[in-house]
């Protein structure tokens, strides 16, 4: 017999089943054990005097261990877990469990870092599993909504041979006889993409940064998702794409998930309307002070400061009852040089912000390889991006683009720090498991 999920198994029949044991009862005459798949789970009820040779092997399971079990299952008013239980006519052990090392007193939780000591043993919950599940739908319908729209999937190198941007946060490896760096985003790939004529791509992979930070927020290693298109008019095109996409795959998360992640998480996902609301810079440390009291002094407000990016979710909430918020207007000092400038000198591109955390940064691109270059040249990069600069020599079509932290995304919606957001964290202080 072929084994199936708990989600698919056949009322008054026989089915086969394998997954973790979540609890064990093993009393004198009957037995109950709460069997785990990824897809749901049961009751399995066991009365020894029916089934002696099961005996042995009831003895044995523990919590966490892995069995295969083979029997009747019937509907039951009796049974509140989904109204069913299995009746096993045999059942093995696959893999004995020891006892868990994260397992914390009645009423306390297992702290974080023990808790990654053992992800693999972590991500077992109920939470966890949903967590990841959501992820994959939304990263698959961002893929989905941009395949329909003849983007072009592309992987790009992680090991560069310069120093990508300022140069600034990067981890640099041993690569045979000289130096190789860990990329910090497929930036200069995805314009090389522009100007081989691809036209529409993206790419979801991993990005490095090597930056000490201890937030909430960062790592030293995460999933971007990452887009560029060409012929754009102005970044408005770029902001454009962005909250269409989003919407898009916010609407079928809810639509498939949405009922679950109330359940599990009392969290509703909201899907936005749409046009996202947009701001400018300025405006923003306006609102903010006149509404709040916040205030930061003037040499500070060419970027967001980080106690003005968590006030914006109430911003946003309060000026357009809206999750999400577009900041433009940031000043050149604070953004790469890639970033096509206006005639004022202010960068074409934006902040995407959602509940107070920024998920993107976007904009229109230089193309232009004289300006590109005097951008560079301000930025005190030369040599470096040499290669990069190359790409705009032989012409290139005006183009913008935008990158995602998918394991932001996930943090975000579920209200959760990063180290639970990632499947697994990649911090100053962690590189295990």
């Amino acid at each position: 017999m072929k084994r199936v999920k708990i989600s698919e198994l056949k009322l008054g029949e026989a089915n086969k089943l394998a997954g973790f044991v979540e609890n064990i009862r093993n009393k004198k005459f009957m037995c109950f054990i709460v069997l785990r798949d990824i897809s749901g789970k049961i009751q399995l009820t066991i009365e020894k005097e029916k089934h002696p040779e099961l005996n042995e092997v009831l003895d044995k399971i523990t919590v966490d261990s892995v069995i295969e079990a083979t029997g009747l299952v019937l509907h039951s008013d009796y049974v509140k877990l989904n109204n069913m239980e299995m009746y096993p006519e045999a059942i093995e052990i696959l893999s004995t469990a020891a006892p868990s090392p994260i397992v914390a007193p009645k009423g306390e939780e297992t702290n974080i870092d023990l808790r990654l000591d053992y992800r693999w043993i972590d991500l077992r919950t109920d939470k966890n599993t949903l967590m990841f599940k959501t992820q994959s739908l939304f990263v698959n319908k961002c893929r989905e909504f941009l395949l329909e729209r003849d983007f072009i999937e592309i992987h790009s190198p992680k090991l560069i041979g310069a120093e990508s941007e300022s140069g600034a946060g990067v981890f640099k490896v041993d690569y045979f006889d000289r130096n190789a760096y860990l990329a910090q985003s497929p930036q200069f790939y995805k314009q090389m993409a522009m100007a081989a004529g691809f036209e529409r791509i993206f790419e979801s992979g991993p990005v490095f940064r090597a930056e000490k930070f201890a937030s909430r927020k960062h790592a030293t290693e995460f999933t971007g998702f990452d887009l560029e298109f060409s012929y754009i008019d102005s970044y408005e095109d770029v902001m454009h794409m962005e909250e269409e996409m989003i919407t898009y795959a916010l609407k079928a998360v809810k639509e498939k998930l949405g009922d679950e992640i109330k359940r599990v998480f009392d969290i509703d996902v909201v899907v936005p309307t749409l046009p996202f609301p947009r701001m400018d810079l300025h405006d923003v440390y306006k609102e903010l002070e006149a509404r709040y009291g916040y205030s930061v002094p003037e040499s500070e407000k060419g970027d967001l400061t980080t106690e003005g990016e968590r006030m914006v979710e109430k911003l946003s909430k309060d000026m357009f009852g809206h999750e999400f918020l577009f900041i433009t207007g940031y000043s050149a000092e604070c953004r790469a040089f890639y970033h096509m400038r206006d005639e004022n000198g202010v960068p074409c591109g934006y902040d995407l912000i959602w509940k107070g955390c920024e998920i993107t940064t976007g904009a229109q691109r230089e193309h232009r390889y004289e300006i590109l270059k005097k951008q560079a040249l301000e930025k005190g990069l030369d040599k470096d991006v040499e290669f990069y600069l190359d790409f705009f020599k032989y012409g290139c079509p005006p183009h913008g683009g935008f990158g995602i932290g998918v394991d932001r995304i996930t943090m975000i919606l579920f209200n959760e720090g990063i180290k639970d957001a990632m499947f697994i964290f990649r911090g100053p202080d962690r590189l295990n498991p």
